[in-house]
């Protein structure tokens, strides 16, 4: 598989991950004070899933540039 290949699944998985986590923590948050643990376990997802997308979105302005398919 190629990098871009990689990226685009791993990008796939953290969005997986980000989505139960911010569910953990809503249902967490029904049932009283969560501890700060959950409350703050969304964030290393959603910091990678920034850099992913961010990597996917300048991809096709990189490949035109660089005279690669359209």
């Amino acid at each position: 598989m190629s990098w871009n290949k990689w990226i685009r699944q791993g990008h796939r998985w953290l969005s997986i991950l980000f989505t139960v986590t911010v569910a953990a923590n809503f249902i967490a948050m029904g049932l009283g004070e969560p501890p700060g643990w959950i409350v703050y376990s969304p964030l290393p997802p959603l910091f990678l899933l920034l850099f992913s997308g961010l990597y996917m979105f300048i991809l096709p302005y990189t490949t035109a540039r660089r005279g690669g398919r359209a």
